[in-house]
């Protein structure tokens, strides 16, 4: 399908690096989810890793621990590449390994919703040594000379690669439930909450922004909509100023719709019940999406700096009024059904997606590299 590409010199992968930094930021927040409640429980902070192995442990927890490490093993092989190869990359990545796990373990000696285990550092670390071997085994394919290689140099610009780890994240950050479709980065709960802990009386910074304490019905469905188009509008635009004038634009762009959609509406239906699978479609989302569309369409052939710079508006626009935006009652209501269980980690990994994913694309669409030109 694809020629050979000549080879080249070994070069390193700033997807890998940055994709590390990415999923270490995920592993540590969804290792103290939810920050609340610190305090000293007054026992050493190292006595978990001398103490018997947890006599109540599943297989699910076993499986999972292991799973949580292993794309973290994988991204540090391929991020140590081309300076450290080989056995040394996949020792230094076990390593990492266990260096974060233990930290994470530790810490949560001071959290009262958490238990450090011995039992989990070492699948932890099990999860980074897996990894790492398929990082050792993935390293041909996806570093040196490949189709896959020739396929992103024909579609994506050269300075792609942050851009495409951003892309990537955004049909995860669905998962988490969320107010608003497609309503990332709603940060003033937790800095009122946090406020809140430190003040006498309580700290609603939502309220503060939009200089009310109620909306109306016609102004909360406006809100709505604004939020799920320009929310849309900036993803997509963020795709498309990436790619190439050769790359079949539609066809990434319905595939990036398609898997948000699908990953939103499966999230919706496991978390809480089969009827709710399609909850967040609400009929100002309805008008959000076909707004969203319209304006992508009029800026689907503009120049890829016109693009960036609009996907940017977008996504700013969509984090003020997200933040400023009363609770969804509806949404409230849902939510009362949600119990966490043994997905805690799970949901704060997907909640730190929600909350970072408009604060991660705005940091590479400002980003003062701006040669993204199709040729």
């Amino acid at each position: 399908m694809f020629a050979s590409a000549p080879r080249q010199p070994p070069a390193a992968s700033a997807f890998a690096r940055v994709g590390l930094l990415i999923y270490t930021l995920l592993i540590v927040y969804a290792s103290w989810y939810p920050f609340s409640g610190w305090h000293n429980n007054g026992l050493p902070v190292l006595a978990y890793l001398w103490a018997p192995l947890p006599y109540y442990w599943t297989m699910f927890d076993l499986a999972t621990n292991i799973a949580a490490y292993i794309p973290f093993g994988v991204l540090a092989v391929l991020a140590l590449y081309p300076h450290v190869r080989r056995t040394l990359a996949a020792l230094l990545a076990i390593a990492a390994g266990a260096l974060l796990s233990g930290t994470m373990e530790t810490v949560q000696n001071f959290l009262p919703s958490r238990v450090p285990s011995n039992l989990d550092l070492l699948t932890n670390v099990a999860g980074a040594g897996a990894g790492a071997v398929i990082g050792l085994l993935l390293t041909r394919t996806f570093l040196e000379q490949s189709r896959f290689l020739v396929m992103r140099e024909r579609w994506f610009s050269h300075e792609a690669s942050r851009g495409l780890i951003v892309l990537a994240l955004w049909p995860l950050a669905q998962i988490y439930p969320q107010g608003y479709l497609f309503g990332h980065g709603q940060i003033t709960l937790i800095l009122s909450n946090w406020l809140s802990g430190w003040f006498a009386t309580p700290v609603d910074l939502s309220a503060l922004l939009r200089h009310d304490a109620e909306l109306t019905v016609e102004q909360y469905w406006l809100s709505e909509t604004i939020i799920t188009a320009c929310g849309l509008t900036g993803a997509l635009l963020t795709l498309l100023c990436l790619l190439r004038s050769g790359a079949p634009r539609m066809v990434l762009v319905t595939a990036m719709i398609a898997a948000a959609v699908t990953i939103k509406s499966l999230a919706s239906a496991l978390l809480f019940t089969p009827e709710n699978a399609f909850v967040w479609l609400t009929p100002a989302a309805q008008g959000g999406v076909l707004i969203g569309a319209l304006m992508f369409s009029g800026l689907a052939f503009a120049p890829a700096i016109a693009q960036r710079r609009v996907a940017a508006l977008m996504l700013i626009i969509s984090l003020f009024v997200v933040n400023a935006a009363p609770s969804n009652p509806y949404f409230i209501a849902t939510m009362q059904t949600w119990v966490q269980g043994k997905f805690l980690n799970f949901n704060g990994a997907t909640h730190f997606l929600s909350l970072a994913w408009p604060f991660l694309a705005l940091w590479f669409l400002l980003h003062p590299v701006h040669g993204l030109k199709r040729k």
